[in-house]
């Protein structure tokens, strides 16, 4: 409207392929459409306008934090778009969805929590942060302690041998 564009209509600057599989985040601006499959997460800058779109036959595992979403396709985590979420009629998420204006045609599936936050930053970014580094830092604590346990097991013979001679 007014000559200006929406973020959807600017050129897409990258491009996940329907034989493509990205392991690992992906952190982009500008437009990013994925047509493939990505394992990791997928951000982008909270204050640009930049762009997801992912077709129906693409897919995330793992969490989406962009400004604007256009889903057709799977979303195996949270969803956090501090501008606008438009679930298209094969859409799927599974997992929560925090917007700030959100679009959704018929057919289109959520399991989980919808999370509106007006001002477009609210509990969103925060609440998928916290839930990421929860995760990691209870596993890393509970190898961290297998580990410091077997080493001060094994080193308490040896300091008891040591100062015995």
């Amino acid at each position: 409207m007014f000559g200006r564009k929406s973020p959807m209509e600017s050129r897409i600057e990258t491009l996940i392929g329907p034989n493509s599989t990205v392991l690992g985040d992906l952190a982009f601006s500008g437009r990013c459409h994925v047509d493939g499959l990505v394992k990791g997460n997928v951000s982008a800058d909270p204050d640009s306008q930049s762009a997801l779109s992912i077709a129906e036959d693409g897919s995330v595992e793992g969490g989406v934090t962009v400004p604007f979403v256009v889903l057709q396709g799977i979303v195996r985590g949270d969803v956090v778009a501090c501008q606008r979420v438009e679930l298209g009629p094969t859409a799927r998420v599974i997992g929560n969805v925090y917007y700030n204006l959100i679009e959704m045609a018929i057919g289109a599936e959520i399991n989980g929590k919808l999370v509106h936050n007006p001002d477009g930053r609210g509990g969103g970014p925060g609440v998928a942060e916290r839930r990421e580094s929860r995760g990691p830092a209870r596993l890393e604590s509970a190898e961290s302690r297998a580990a410091e346990g077997g080493a001060a097991s094994s080193a308490e013979p040896a300091a008891a041998a040591a100062s015995g001679s």
